[in-house]
This record gives C-alpha cells, structure tokens and sequence, in this order.
C-alpha cells in the first residue's frame, strides 16, 4: 500500500505550508483537500446554487473539473489559483462541507491521489474519515488569534484594507461550523501526533513533524 502521512487542524495553523515543504523534503506527492472544497463553493457561488443545497451541491461536485498545473489550480479549464484563496472562498468551503453527500462525491477522488512513492493530505478529515490507516496522522492546532494575525499579514501584504477583528470572527465562526458539523467533524485523529503552532515559526513546525515523521519513515525522512 502506498504510505500516506495525514495532516489536519483548521484554517491557519500551517498545515498547507507543512504538507508542502514535507512533501518537497519526501519526494512524495501532496493533497490539498481544501482546494475541492473552496473550487465547488467557487462554482456553487458563479451559478447561483444555494450553499444549502445538498442534492445541487453534489451535482455539481460530481461534474466539476479539478486540475493542478505547476502550483495553478484550474477548475474546468480556468485559473482559479488567486479566486479560492480569498476570505469568501474559505467560508464558502466551510458551508459546503457540510453536506455528507458532497463529501461522499468527493471520498473517491481524494483517495485516488495516494499514488507511489508516497502521499501527504492535508485537510480537516483525513486522518479520521479519507485516510484513517494512514500510517502517521498529524493535527496541527493555534489560536484563533494568532490565526487571525498571520491571516491579516497575509491580506495586507497583497494590498488589502481588512479588519483583523472580523477575520477573528469569521475563524471562530468557521472553527464552530467545522468542528460542530454532524459529518467528518473537525477534531484530532486517535493517535495523532498533535502540536500547538501558536508560538512557533514554520521552520520550527516542520522540524518537529519531521521527527515525528523519522520515527514512522526512517529511511524516508533520514
């Protein structure tokens, strides 16, 4: 079987960042599960489809057209790269996975990115729903605070005039939702390696799930 690390937590935390530097350090591919979520709220929001829309939602999950070129993500051929990452997208990612039906659309082709010679999924089920054997399992946590603050830096890098106490809102909004949802919660795998990246930088981060890495793949990581 191919091996598969997992790495969850909610929005903020660096889990993105991690998986990919983990991945570029294992020569192993990387899932964004995110990305299918906030591209099937992209497309809900474009063509009208209610967020609350279970049946509709699923429709079109189950017709849409993901794709990642060089670090691009296209959805049905257009560039959506800078349109997902957006405020908007990520609460609209939130709603729509909500629904079981989506994520049941979704389950299989999330699956069929674990491929040779290894895969790193980051997301907020997929130590506990889409990979649960996976071999190490990863929950990355912070404050809602600290989240809000590199969110704000981010925002007001790329020329953006934001309000640093709605972005806390809307994350502990979206926290609620994700954690409280009645399928695939938001919560820490059993037997997760956990760790709080509140104070600590990235390079500190991936040291530590690095080791922790070393300790499941020794001949991957050494």
């Amino acid at each position: 079987m191919t091996p598969v690390i997992t790495i969850d937590g909610p929005s903020g935390t660096g889990k993105g960042t991690i998986a990919d530097l983990l991945a570029q350090h294992l020569g192993w591919h990387c899932l964004d599960s995110g990305v299918l979520y906030r591209a099937l709220g992209l497309v809900a929001q474009r063509r009208g489809v209610e967020l609350d829309s279970a049946d509709a939602l699923a429709r079109l999950a189950s017709e849409m057209k993901v794709e990642f070129r060089a670090k691009r993500v296209y959805l049905d051929g257009d560039d959506i790269t800078g349109a997902i990452r957006t405020e908007q997208a990520g609460n609209a990612a939130s709603r729509v996975a909500a629904h079981g039906k989506v994520r049941d659309v979704l389950l299989a082709w999330q699956r069929q990115a674990a491929k040779p010679p290894g895969l790193i999924a980051d997301g907020r089920d997929m130590g506990t729903r889409v990979f649960p054997d996976a071999a190490l399992k990863i929950f990355l946590t912070a404050s809602a605070e600290e989240r809000a603050q590199r969110r704000y830096k981010q925002l007001k890098e790329k020329g953006l005039d934001v309000s640093l106490q709605l972005i806390v809102t809307e994350i502990r909004e979206r926290d609620e939702r994700d954690r409280n949802r009645s399928v695939a919660p938001l919560k820490a795998p059993c037997g997760a390696f956990t760790l709080d990246t509140t104070s600590l930088s990235i390079k500190e981060v991936l040291d530590r799930v690095l080791g922790a890495a070393g300790g499941v793949f020794p001949d991957s990581v050494g």
